[in-house]
């Protein structure tokens, strides 16, 4: 699976339409092996989004679970945690403040 495409299920908030549109996105990228598909597969793959992005949402809106709901916040420290451990350096929390540093 692509590691672009997280979790969307049992958030708080839920996940957005914009959230699961981009894994959707990302799934069809990873089928077709394209990142942009030519302009005589634009339209086919344009629907694929669409398509998967429907069927996401439902799965998403269908899904149910006893579990509390996770923070997205936790979730996302918790991943930065793993990866450092991973690959032995600190990951950054957000490129937008590598760009405010760099411009220091």
């Amino acid at each position: 699976m692509c590691r672009s495409i997280k979790t969307l299920f049992n958030f708080d908030p839920p996940a957005t339409n914009d959230e699961i549109r981009a894994a959707s996105l990302q799934f069809v990228r990873k089928l077709s092996g394209f990142t942009a598909p030519s302009q005589l597969n634009e339209a086919v793959f344009s629907r694929a989004v669409e398509d998967t992005f429907r069927v996401a949402r439902r799965l998403v809106d269908s899904l149910t679970t006893t579990a509390n709901p996770r923070n997205r916040e936790e979730e996302a420290a918790k991943a930065r945690a793993r990866a450092a451990e991973r690959f032995g350096r600190p990951q950054r929390a957000s490129s937008s403040s590598t760009r405010a540093r760099a411009r220091a």
